[in-house]
């Protein structure tokens, strides 16, 4: 479980996180919602320890992270997946390489341990004889699985996921949370979603915090969502809903 103590984070005079105050809990998908300037990424980047809060604390299973030492930081770091907006692989690596990478800067292993580890990550997302491609040779839903399997290949115990359906068609971000969904039950670990995607909501959103002016404004699952009476997160609900039925 990952607590967040009354967050603040701010950008000059712009206040952009308000007294945050909520937690992330373990083997469920938490996702942090809101409109583009609610502060949803930077609250990410404050987790996994890109941005530094300007008060409050952030907490992994009793374990200080914030305002720690880049040596004392690095402790958790080792035990965080991070699956970055547009997937973020290495163009110049080929897909076992980027796979590796994670392996290659916080293990010990053998190049035989980690090439098992590779293979088992790539048959956990479903993908078979990559191995040797580039990203350029595969495809956007592709790339994402690949970047999922990247981001589990360290048997984290808490995942991070920026925006994963970014780009994707519908029928192939369906699959992408229905993996998620299925790392974060079988492993039982902590995942955190940033998402704006209302499919994603309604299908995975077991714990919700919707951020508003970079306040938390509303918290629930997916199943009280719908019938929530606070005016802020209905107009968000639903015109993100009604956007989504016309692009399709």
């Amino acid at each position: 479980m990952i607590h967040l103590n009354n967050i603040q984070k701010s950008f000059g005079d712009r206040l952009v996180l308000d007294d945050i105050d909520t937690c992330f809990e373990k083997g469920k998908t938490n996702l942090i919602i809101g409109q583009s300037g609610s502060g949803k990424t930077v609250l990410m980047k404050c987790c996994i320890g890109l941005i530094d809060p300007d008060a409050g604390e952030i907490v992994y299973d009793n374990r200080q992270f914030s305002n720690q030492s880049d040596r004392r930081k690095q402790d958790i770091r080792k035990e965080m997946g991070v699956l970055f907006q547009g997937g973020a692989l290495f163009d110049s690596f080929t897909v076992e390489q980027n796979i590796m990478f994670p392996l290659n800067m916080f293990t010990s292993m053998s190049l035989e341990e980690k090439l098992d580890r590779v293979n088992f990550c790539l048959q956990r997302v479903n993908l078979v004889n990559v191995n040797k491609l580039f990203p350029s040779e595969i495809s956007g839903g592709m790339m994402k699985r690949v970047a999922i399997a990247r981001a589990i290949s360290n048997n984290p115990r808490y995942l991070f996921c920026d925006e994963p359906n970014s780009g994707l068609d519908p029928k192939t971000a369906e699959l992408i949370d229905a993996l998620i969904s299925e790392i974060t039950e079988e492993y039982d670990i902590t995942t955190v979603v940033n998402t704006h995607d209302m499919n994603s909501v309604l299908q995975i959103g077991q714990k919700i915090t919707f951020l508003y002016n970079g306040k938390l404004w509303w918290e629930g699952d997916k199943n009280t969502i719908l019938d929530t009476d606070n005016p802020e997160l209905r107009d968000f609900v639903f015109s993100t809903e009604l956007t989504r039925r016309i692009k399709r």
